[in-house]
């Protein structure tokens, strides 16, 4: 009898420690619901704290400024914020893509900056098999940039450096080995200040960081017109809103001659109504609604683009490297144009595709090295640096003159004529 008393006293102990453990859990689970709310920078730290564990958090010195970098989701930056948890959280997360199977295509979870390898498409593409046809069913990102984690070397509050060891077979059957090196650093606002020569004022709430990308050929061949050779593909993934302007200024070149600065028509040529241009800046709708992409020739481009969310008040600017006198690879899925006659730099809407359905809504900026014709043991180095800024419309106006050389009136009207 009293054994059976014994038992019956540890199963209510046992059961009562389990509903107080469940009752802490949950109320802790809602305490960080309740003190961030979706969209904040400190609600996508502690969604991407349940899936890895090595995250890191760089902060800008004495400032509310923060990144979030990801080793284990291939060295992305997920999100930044000027103005500290509870602040906005800049980059687009793709929560959904965190639950349930990888996809064999591509695992999107999203990040205001993620590192891939160009090129996507050609008889160099690192994205299909040998042979293959190019069409979507035998579309594959390469794992090494899609789900598989990375090296984290060195860490402190401002800077951290990954590194990835890759071997991937081109269309050509070539397997290259390739090493990369990433360093990601946050600036002060001082740095950011002197990095894109502006004097902001000081009710502006800001934040920059920059990313160093390095690849070497690990292997025991060189990179050449025969084997193939890579590209570095730096994509920045965004939240659009309705009022989302894409900003792309490029060499002044006269109206009827704008087929030599972009390509337009990467899914079906861009409608007038979300493309418009001047002689050297061109303007590309961002509200996530109508799936379609450009690209900017490497003899045109400048190192800046950017967006204005006037719904939101956030601008942002990329700065990147380019050379005009380098060669691009091209990307498009096919195998006749010209191989280096590809693109400098990308922007993309999100939208709906022929079956209704939608990866985001999100927009993207990208940049792209050029090709990189590499002897064993040597490297290239591509930067690509990515700001944000938020604040009243007069003062962000600066900002807009100094570096895309137009307002924020002029902006704001251009899909409204």
């Amino acid at each position: 009898m009293k054994e059976y008393k014994s038992v019956n006293l540890i199963l209510v102990i046992t059961l009562s420690v389990m509903i107080t453990s469940c009752n802490i859990m949950g109320k802790k689970q809602t305490s960080i619901s309740q003190e961030f709310v979706i969209g904040s920078f400190g609600y996508d730290v502690k969604f991407l704290e349940r899936y890895d564990s090595s995250l890191v958090i760089l902060k800008a010195d004495g400032e509310n400024a923060k990144i979030i970098v990801s080793p284990k989701y291939q060295s992305k930056v997920f999100t930044s914020t000027a103005q500290g948890d509870s602040g906005k959280s800049f980059g687009w997360v793709n929560y959904k893509a965190f639950k349930g199977k990888p996809s064999l295509h591509m695992n999107a979870y999203g990040g205001e900056n993620r590192f891939w390898l160009g090129p996507e498409g050609s008889k160099y593409s690192l994205f299909f098999k040998p042979k293959d046809e190019m069409v979507i069913s035998n579309w594959r990102t390469p794992s090494a940039i899609d789900n598989e984690a990375w090296t984290l070397v060195s860490k402190n509050n401002s800077e951290v450096a990954l590194q990835k060891k890759m071997s991937i077979v081109n269309y050509q059957g070539t397997s290259l080995s390739i090493k990369v090196d990433r360093k990601i650093r946050i600036l002060t606002s001082n740095q950011i200040a002197s990095e894109l020569a502006i004097n902001p004022d000081d009710s502006i709430n800001g934040v920059g960081y920059d990313t160093e990308n390095k690849i070497t050929n690990d292997g025991k061949i060189a990179w050449t017109e025969q084997t193939g050779m890579p590209c570095m593909w730096i994509l920045d993934m965004f939240t659009p809103s309705d009022k989302t302007v894409i900003l792309i200024p490029f060499q002044k070149t006269t109206i009827n001659e704008f087929n030599d600065v972009a390509t337009t028509n990467y899914f079906g040529e861009i409608p007038d109504d979300r493309l418009k241009h001047t002689d050297k800046i061109l303007f590309f709708k961002a509200d996530g609604k109508h799936r379609s992409k450009l690209g900017i020739k490497s003899k045109k481009i400048l190192p800046f683009s950017g967006s204005y969310d006037s719904e939101n008040k956030i601008l942002t600017v990329v700065k990147f490297e380019t050379n005009s006198n380098e060669k691009f690879l091209n990307q498009e899925w096919n195998t006749t144009k010209p191989i280096f006659s590809g693109d400098a730099m990308n922007a993309y809407n999100d939208g709906k595709l022929e079956d209704g359905s939608q990866m985001g809504p999100f927009y993207e900026i990208e940049s792209v090295s050029p090709a990189a014709f590499l002897e064993p043991g040597s490297s290239l180095t591509h930067k690509h640096s990515v700001f944000h800024f938020t604040g009243s419309e007069s003062k962000l106006t600066k900002i807009t003159e100094k570096i895309f050389g137009v307002s924020i009136v002029d902006i704001n009207k251009i899909f409204t004529k």
